[in-house]
């Protein structure tokens, strides 16, 4: 069996948890089997001194 890996953003105006969540609902609407994310990389969109937009770069896993 062979694994293989999709990278993606997500996004969130709430949370940098909600933004891998959303990652992951977006993935699962075309990727079937997903067995696994890593997230590598938590950013942010700032305006007027607050964070606007919560942003994390992801791995997920998944076979075919």
């Amino acid at each position: 069996m062979f694994v293989k890996v999709a990278e993606l953003v997500g996004e969130s105006p709430h949370s940098w948890n909600d933004a891998v969540q959303s990652a992951i609902r977006e993935a699962s609407r075309s990727i079937r089997n997903i067995s696994g994310v890593e997230v590598y990389n938590l950013t942010a969109n700032v305006d007027g001194g607050k964070i606007v937009e919560y942003k994390a770069n992801v791995k997920i896993a998944y076979t075919e």
